[in-house]
């Protein structure tokens, strides 16, 4: 529930959404005149957001909508944050630094240097464990206290209680409290995983023992994971990449784009064309199948299947303690 501690200047509805399903949007245009709105009310309200951008298919939508509103109204397009949790494939790196240079975003590298620079230092591979005495005293707090783990080490694995709360949501937490982030706007969906689907458009994270408060601004809950495709190919890539259709081209192939037209030179993931459907670990997500993710069968097959650590009670947990 929200905190009456927090900044008296937001006016924000944080049961907008409540009880609601994509189906309750039954139209792209209808998502994103939700979106859109959701957004500017964010942009507005909150003295402080950051965009969440992993390089995936669903933050980079959302980060379209912040672009897109921020241009519309004269709004300043916010700081992005991107987790590095030392386990990516080496193209979404690739990715998010070229398209942060040509969209001239302000990017927050949010990493848990602690353990990264042990990891350095000992010249670990994921899966190698690490000592908790070797940690520093704050996340040694935070695996004692705060996740009650017991044993002497950890793996090196994201796709791990200890390692997914280290790397990503500590990293993340310390990033909002180093910066002073009242909002948070994020792409989580509704039809994602079941621990998202109570979900609000402005859900607050305020209690202080667990993160820095602030509220997460939830612009696409809305979207199932087909809308978030329609609206790539015939919205974003249209309105980003200069020569592309205005009518909108879904690639059939991996290498069918309109002539002229390059993969390097479209906002999505290469990953995407190559069959993976959601990105996680480099060493723990696999391709869904051969075709791109867009062509491949979404009503019958699971989004997350290919990556490792999507099981729904692990994911529970982890987004009570702060992560997305």
């Amino acid at each position: 529930m929200p905190n009456e501690d927090f900044p008296e200047y937001l006016d924000v509805d944080y049961s907008d959404g409540e009880g609601e399903e994509p189906e309750e949007y039954p139209t792209v245009n209808h998502k994103i005149e939700k979106a859109i709105e959701v957004t500017k009310t964010g942009l507005e309200e909150y003295e402080n957001p950051v965009v969440m951008w992993t390089g995936g298919k669903d933050s980079t939508l959302t980060l379209y909508f912040v672009k897109e509103v921020a241009d519309r109204f004269d709004l300043e397009v916010p700081p992005v944050v991107f987790i590095d949790h030392y386990q990516h494939f080496d193209e979404l790196i690739d990715f998010v630094e070229h398209w942060a240079d040509e969209w001239d975003l302000d990017v927050i590298w949010a990493r848990n240097e602690d353990v990264g620079e042990i990891v350095e230092e000992q010249g670990l591979e994921p899966g190698d464990d690490i000592a908790i005495e070797d940690l520093s005293e704050h996340n040694q707090h935070h695996v004692r206290e705060i996740l009650e783990y017991e044993e002497d080490t950890f793996p090196f694995l994201l796709d791990t209680y200890v390692g997914n709360h280290l790397l990503k949501t500590v990293a993340l937490n310390d990033a909002i409290e180093e910066h002073d982030v009242d909002g948070i706007i994020s792409g989580i969906r509704w039809d994602e995983q079941e621990s998202r689907a109570d979900e609000t458009f402005f859900s607050p994270r305020h209690d202080p023992d667990i993160y820095p408060p602030h509220d997460r601004i939830q612009t696409i809950l809305q979207f199932a994971e087909a809308d978030v495709w329609e609206t790539f190919w015939n919205f974003v890539v249209p309105d980003t990449v200069e020569g592309y259709p205005d009518e909108g081209y879904v690639p059939q192939g991996q290498d069918d784009l309109p002539e002229g037209i390059e993969k390097e030179d479209v906002p999505v993931s290469p990953k995407y064309f190559a069959g993976f459907r959601s990105l996680g670990s480099e060493i723990s997500t696999d391709k869904s199948a051969e075709e791109p993710a867009w062509l491949q069968d979404m009503e019958n097959t699971t989004e997350r299947a290919g990556r490792a650590q999507d099981k729904e009670d692990l994911m529970e947990r982890l987004r009570d303690l702060g992560y997305m």
